[in-house]
């Protein structure tokens, strides 16, 4: 049982192991893909892109919690046609207030979401669980099969067991907890290791356990906002939770041996195993490499004009569910143009849908808004690319799985 910040050292892997290593080299390449990535795009398509992602995220996060509602029930849900079974309906529930606090983050100017203020990880636990229905607050103790009420945004009041891992003692933890986000400020740290930084803070926030219940959705909420914190702009366009559900085993293998006491003197000068804190954050960084990788690729103007084709032409082969009829070709470039510029006056949509005459071309534009493929403030407002749930697989493949043809 332990009760001091030391109990948590390192915080960093030391200078010999950052040049040892690679991590410094990996955190420098996230850097500048993540940059470049939020550079390539309109403000208001990487808008449009965060909204659709936290659906993704969202399914992915609680995936790692064996939550496997799939997305298209997660819109259901954003609908308000839930599940008429208890079980799923309450899973339903769990991914809407995952949603719902990414929207709230997302709302918040940055002052009033600073990562590093221990009041930010308690508000996201009790935005998360405030969000939910009463029943869902219960939680049943592994050890005694008792049920006790969780306080939402509270530090638990009692010891737990993780697996084999003992967490610091209940009435440590205000003051651990402020010593902790106080080691991990960014403005501590130069260059790189603010990125390093959080991807050790993010076991070491878990190791804590400061929740009864919800840690790991409340970390990776957390870690998001972290990232930002440490320079990463385009965060939220890709998706960290998606690479850690992708490899959800090793995931939790590494933060288990991450947990473990210094293995001799070869090993750090720390309470905790260096290595596996090195092991971790590499693990951390690939991931997040993978993501943004795979987000830029998704998004290069090239693949992406090929892939509005591709569906334009999927609409006119009968190769898309949910769809009520075909595409003029022209639509393939308006929704280009569109995604790239962010929005488009409805006179150069006009003029983009190039028919042989308006009414008809005013027919392709009306298609594309009242099919979810453009989105309008209002009658007279400029369009915006939009992502409705029937083009997601062809515009981002493989993103997340998709509701079963019938």
């Amino acid at each position: 049982m332990t009760n001091s910040i030391l109990d948590l050292t390192p915080f960093l892997p030391g200078d010999a192991q950052l040049g040892q290593s690679g991590l410094a080299d990996k955190a420098l390449a996230l850097n500048r893909q993540a940059a470049a990535l939020a550079g390539q795009l309109h403000p208001l398509t990487a808008k449009t892109l965060r909204t659709h992602m936290a659906v993704i995220n969202s399914y992915y996060s609680n995936l790692i919690e064996g939550n496997r509602t799939l997305p298209h029930q997660i819109r259901e849900a954003q609908r308000g046609d839930f599940s008429a079974d208890p079980a799923t309906r309450d899973l339903q529930q769990e991914s809407l207030a995952h949603i719902q606090v990414q929207a709230r983050l997302a709302g918040l100017p940055p002052e009033q979401k600073d990562p590093f203020q221990a009041d930010t990880l308690k508000w996201i636990h009790y935005e998360f669980y405030a969000a939910l229905p009463e029943h869902q607050r219960f939680i049943r103790d592994p050890q005694t099969g008792e049920e006790e009420r969780l306080e939402p945004g509270q530090y638990r009041r009692r010891q737990v067991r993780v697996g084999r891992h003992i967490p610091p003692p209940a009435e440590a933890l205000p003051v651990m907890m402020d010593s902790f986000l106080e080691q991990y400020r960014p403005e501590r740290l130069p260059g790189t290791r603010k990125i390093i930084a959080v991807m050790a803070a993010h076991h070491r926030l878990l190791w804590i356990h400061p929740f009864l219940d919800g840690n790991g959705r409340a970390v990776r909420l957390w870690t998001d906002e972290a990232l930002k914190a440490a320079g990463l702009d385009s965060v939220g366009v890709w998706c960290l939770s998606r690479g850690l559900a992708r490899a959800a085993d090793r995931y939790k293998a590494l933060l288990s041996s991450a947990d473990q006491p210094r293995r001799g003197d070869r090993d750090g000068r720390g309470s905790l195993s260096e290595a596996a804190l090195v092991a971790f954050c590499d693990f951390m960084l690939d991931q997040a490499l993978d993501q943004v990788g795979y987000v830029s690729g998704l998004l290069d103007l090239g693949n992406l004009r090929r892939r509005f084709r591709s569906y334009v032409q999927a609409r006119n082969d009968g190769r898309v569910p949910g769809c009520p009829g075909p595409l003029k070709p022209a639509a393939a470039r308006v929704l280009f143009a569109a995604f790239q510029s962010g929005e488009l006056d409805r006179g150069e949509a006009l003029e983009l849908a190039g028919q042989n005459s308006e009414r008809n071309s005013r027919r392709l534009i009306s298609q594309l808004r009242d099919e979810g493929l453009l989105s309008e403030t209002n009658n007279r407002s400029p369009l915006r690319w939009a992502i409705p749930e029937h083009a997601e697989p062809w515009y981002f493949p493989e993103l997340a799985p998709q509701q079963p043809s019938l």
